[in-house]
C-alpha cells in the first residue's frame, strides 16, 4: 500500500471513530530540535546511562550530580518551540476529531501549540518543587539558581533540595495516570500512536486498551502487527497531509 492510501485510510479510520484519542512521545518533538531517547545514532540514552544521572535515586543521594550531569538538558527543552505535528494535533482538536492527547513529552509543546484537553504523564517543566516543605517554583528558580551556581537549587522557605516536576526513573506514575488507564479501557475507540517507541511502561501500555490503533513512527515498534495502520514517515509531514486530506472532505 502506498503512502498516500495509508494516510487516506487513516483518515477514514478517524472520521468513523467518534471516540479518538492520541499518545505522542519523543519523536514528534524532534523536529522541535529535541532530541528522542532510542533513534539509532542521535537518542539521548545512548550517550548517557539515564539511571545514573536522571533518576529519583540520583537526586535524592547526590543531587549535585542530577543538576551538573543531567539539568542542562531540562533547561534546553524549554526553549523549544512547536512544529508542525504539533500544530496539526491542536487543529485536529479543534475541528472536532481529537477528543484528548497522551503525551510523555515533558516539554509542553501541544499546550503551546493550542491542545487543550492534554494529560502529561511523564510531567512538565513549567515548575519545580521542594522536596521539603513541597513547596512550588516556577521553572525558571531552578534555572536561575544553577546559572548562579547554586547547586543544587534549594528551597527559600526550608532549604531543602528543589526538583523539577517531572516523573524521574524511580517515581511513580502522577494518580490521574490509573484514571487514564480505565478512561481508555472504557471510552477510546481508535488511538493514534505519534512518535513513540511504545517501550516505556506502564503508558506503552494504553494502545492495547484502545479498541483499535494506528501508528505513525520513523522505527518498528513491538506493536506495528497490531496496528491497523503504520505509517513510516516523520510525524510533522504525516500529520500535514493527513490534515489536508481531512479538511478536503469536509
Amino acid at each position: 500500500m502506498s503512502y498516500e492510501e495509508l494516510i487516506r485510510q487513516l483518515a477514514d479510520l478517524i472520521r468513523a471513530n467518534e471516540r479518538f484519542y492520541v499518545l505522542t512521545g519523543a519523536g514528534i518533538s524532534t523536529e522541535s530540535g529535541i532530541s528522542d531517547f532510542r533513534s539509532p545514532g542521535t537518542g539521548l540514552w545512548e550517550k548517557v546511562d539515564p539511571i545514573a544521572v536522571s533518576s529519583v535515586t540520583v537526586l535524592q543521594n547526590n543531587p549535585r550530580l542530577f543538576y551538573e550531569a543531567g539539568f542542562s538538558r531540562f533547561s534546553k527543552i524549554t526553549l523549544a518551540e512547536p512544529n508542525a505535528g504539533h500544530r496539526v494535533l491542536a487543529r485536529l482538536e479543534e475541528m472536532g476529531y481529537i477528543k484528548g492527547l497522551i503525551t510523555q513529552n515533558i516539554d509542553g509543546l501541544h499546550l503551546k501549540a493550542g491542545s487543550k484537553n492534554v494529560w502529561e504523564v511523564h510531567g512538565h517543566l513549567r515548575s519545580g518543587y521542594c522536596q521539603g516543605c513541597k513547596k512550588k517554583y516556577p521553572f525558571e528558580v531552578l534555572v536561575q539558581q544553577v546559572k548562579l551556581k547554586q547547586i543544587p537549587p534549594v528551597c527559600h522557605n526550608c532549604s531543602s533540595v528543589l526538583r523539577p516536576e517531572v516523573v524521574l526513573f524511580g517515581d511513580p506514575m502522577p494518580d490521574f495516570f490509573f484514571e487514564l488507564q480505565h478512561k481508555m479501557q472504557h471510552e477510546c475507540d481508535f488511538m493514534l500512536v505519534v512518535g513513540s517507541s511504545l517501550v516505556v511502561y506502564p503508558v506503552a501500555d494504553l494502545p492495547r486498551l484502545a479498541k483499535k490503533m494506528a501508528i505513525i513512527n520513523l522505527q518498528p515498534t513491538s506493536y506495528d502487527r497490531k496496528a491497523e495502520i503504520v505509517v513510516r514517515e516523520n510525524s510533522g509531514k504525516a500529520l500535514q497531509d493527513l490534515l489536508t486530506v481531512l479538511e478536503d472532505s469536509r
